[in-house]
């Protein structure tokens, strides 16, 4: 059994989102403040130990005008129940797959309602609402004090009054009929279907203080705790009970010689006329406590020569965080094992495990994540494997592109309709990617990889065609910002390079449409002139050429046909655009959504000059640091002095030596395009469906 969906509605950013997982592992990735640690923490305030800790900064937005409202309601003096509809929920669906040939479905059963003996779902709702009881305790507040606002001093008064007035409530709901529900008193039934565990992203490795760094020790104690149980398996139990008995011998041993001669530490009491007659003696007992001797004096240290170990402390942070993962992994599974009665499933999340890894380690956590599991299960070989579920958040590209596309979840942070406002947006890369080819999806998930492509995490990005953009796009950027105001410099917004050539930016079309995620592409209109040659074979053949574009009759640049290709144009391979068509096209034209591209214009307009690649614009943009000939006109001329230029070196030599030039204008409009807040054109971008958007 696993859980297959998850809905969360009315929680901090996570207004109304629905989110599938994954068997194994499911990634959730998106920019910073996206919701991620929302996720995490919802389930952490329903299932957690100590309870319900919710807090008015918990509701979202919209969920928090909501308690004015109903406060307004009663007021005038509405109907109790009408008052209660009004409040704000909080509340965490669960939709659950499991095996309808399954004999006993144990800790599922009360919550498998429905009649149809072929459903397979069974879907458990928590809220955290208020009670019809508590109404007067959370809406009748005191007048407020002179001077503070009416709504101020209401908003106030909830932060104490809400843990007073709100609930938990579980019940389950039939898949096929949503009125059709049982409710639970209390959360020990869902409790017993669930376990929920957590690796936190604050692991305090790095906080510890200097000589206290024995971290990982002190979750031996937790290890035997659990191994000490009663329903522990009895390997555990046997290793825990002689660990008992060790340290009770130790412990008869020291109530001999060692508490006498404590004894005589004592002070004279005597002195001062104690013990009297009616008074009883003095005497110090040393007692052992193995969990306090596991967790306080207990430290794991690395193997060294001439019996000098070094301490957990002496260790890299990197290999003390996976220890420490390792390590809680072991205890949360145990602890799983050792239940009487087990979960129906467990979940565990996993929050930005590549802190303190190498790149490499991050790469293989995925993979090594789900093999533990089955590793974890062998030591358990007559019992059913562990019924597991990983949830990881991160910001790693390393961790990101190691997943499956089909194992991803993007968090998308929408812009607000109104102040403040702003909420999330789910995206399943499941959903999402199935238009695209399995083909262009290997290329995309393998090229990503490859190239450890942040795209997941920044809030634009710019895609070029070849390595002399990529090195000179800081200092074109950095140019550029000279014109920009404050708010708008590219310095202050994360924006990624990503260059993947003329022949394949298209293939990202798709998957940046689905990111919702600002760029500019930037590619060389490589124009085109049809020569006659002959072949080995002596036979006359058309070839296609580099020429200026003046000359040129087609361009031979994939991403820039893909961009113009009109819907009746679709699948045709001779289907063509001029470079004079191009130069022509408006800006507009060469926005789509989210996307635009940048190719070569002329660098005064209203003229016809124009370049063909990067490194010709970039003499036409700069006469003055380049030997012109004066033989020919400028562009034909720029294009000859380009074709001796050394990539590399003149990506350098403008990157680094000349301080002060000029940025080609096809660039310098795209990059004042991309410094602007993402406000897409309406009749580019269509409204996601729900499905779309989970």
């Amino acid at each position: 059994m696993r859980i297959e969906k998850v809905r969360v509605e009315g929680f901090r950013l996570l207004q109304d989102v629905e989110i599938m997982l994954e068997g194994n592992s499911t990634v959730i990735v998106g920019r910073n403040n996206s919701g991620k640690t929302s996720f995490t923490d919802i389930f952490d305030r329903f299932t957690g130990e100590t309870g319900a800790r919710f807090r008015l900064e918990d509701f979202s937005v919209a969920q928090r005008e909501q308690f004015f409202n109903a406060k307004t309601l009663r007021e005038k003096k509405a109907r109790p129940e009408d008052v209660l509809a009004a409040l704000p929920t909080l509340a965490l669906t669960l939709t659950l797959r499991y095996d309808s040939a399954s004999p006993n479905l144990g800790p599922l059963s009360p919550f498998v309602i429905d009649l149809d003996i072929d459903s397979t779902t069974a879907i458990v709702r928590v809220e955290y609402k208020a009670t019809l009881a508590n109404l007067h305790t959370l809406l009748d507040v005191p007048p407020a004090p002179e001077g503070l606002e009416l709504r101020t001093h209401f908003f106030r008064s909830l932060r104490d009054t809400l843990p007073k007035a709100y609930k938990i409530h579980v019940f389950a709901i039939d898949p096929a009929d949503d009125t059709n529900r049982r409710y639970f008193e209390g959360t020990a039934a869902l409790t017993a279907l669930l376990q929920c565990n957590f690796v936190r992203a604050q692991r305090t490795l790095d906080h510890a203080k200097h000589g206290d760094a024995d971290v990982i020790g002190k979750l031996l104690s937790t290890l035997f705790k659990t191994a000490s149980a009663t329903t522990a398996a009895a390997g555990d139990q046997e290793l825990a009970a002689k660990l008992k008995a060790s340290v009770e011998d130790i412990e008869r041993s020291i109530q001999g010689n060692f508490d006498e001669m404590l004894k005589k530490l004592l002070p004279a009491m005597e002195v001062l006329g104690f013990p009297s007659l009616n008074d009883t003696e003095l005497r110090p007992e040393t007692s052992l406590n193995v969990e306090a001797l596991l967790s306080d004096h207990t430290k794991v240290v690395y193997t060294g020569t001439d019996g000098v170990h070094l301490p957990e402390g002496y260790n890299g942070l990197g290999t003390r965080n996976l220890i420490y993962m390792l390590l809680q992994l072991e205890s949360y599974h145990k602890t799983y094992r050792a239940k009487s009665t087990r979960p129906a499933t467990h979940l565990i999340f996993i929050e930005e495990p590549e802190a303190h890894l190498h790149p490499q380690m991050q790469e293989v956590f995925i993979g090594q994540l789900n093999s533990a599991i089955g590793r974890l299960s062998a030591s358990y070989p007559e019992e059913a494997a562990w019924n597991v579920q990983f949830v990881i958040t991160t910001h790693s590209p390393h961790v990101a592109n190691a997943a499956s596309f089909e194992a991803v979840r993007y968090f998308l942070n929408e812009s607000p309709t109104q102040a403040n406002a702003r909420q999330t947006k789910v995206k399943d890369f499941k959903k999402g990617m199935s238009s695209i080819s399995p083909d262009d999806q290997n290329f995309l998930h393998q090229y990503m990889t490859l190239t450890k492509c942040d795209l997941y995490f920044a809030d634009k990005a710019i895609m070029v065609e070849g390595t002399t953009e990529r090195l000179l796009m800081p200092r074109l950027c950095e140019l550029v910002d000279k014109s920009l105001d404050d708010k708008h410099k590219l310095a202050r917004q994360y924006v990624t390079c990503v260059e993947v050539g003329g022949a394949y930016a298209h293939i990202f079309y798709p998957l940046l449409d689905f990111l919702e995620l600002k760029t500019l592409v930037v590619t060389d209109l490589d124009s085109t002139k049809p020569v006659e040659k002959q072949n080995k074979k002596g036979t006359t053949i058309t070839t296609w050429d580099k020429c200026p574009v003046a000359e040129g009759e087609r361009t031979s640049n994939a991403a820039i046909k893909e961009w113009f290709r009109t819907e009746d144009a679709k699948g045709r391979d001779d289907w063509q655009i001029t470079p004079a068509e191009l130069v022509a096209k408006t800006d507009d034209e060469k926005q789509s959504g989210y996307r635009r591209i940048a190719y070569q214009i002329a660098e005064k307009p209203g003229t016809k000059v124009c370049a063909r690649s990067y490194e010709d614009a970039l003499v036409l943009a700069n006469p003055d640091r380049f030997e012109w000939p004066k033989e020919q006109d400028e562009a034909t001329e720029a294009w000859e002095i380009a074709q001796g230029l050394a990539k590399a070196d003149t990506a350098l030599r403008f990157a680094i030596r000349e301080k002060e030039w000029v940025v080609p204008r096809y660039i310098q409009e795209g990059l004042e395009w991309l410094s602007k807040p993402p406000i897409p054109p309406a009749q580019n971008v269509e409204a996601p469906t729900k499905e779309e958007a989970v």
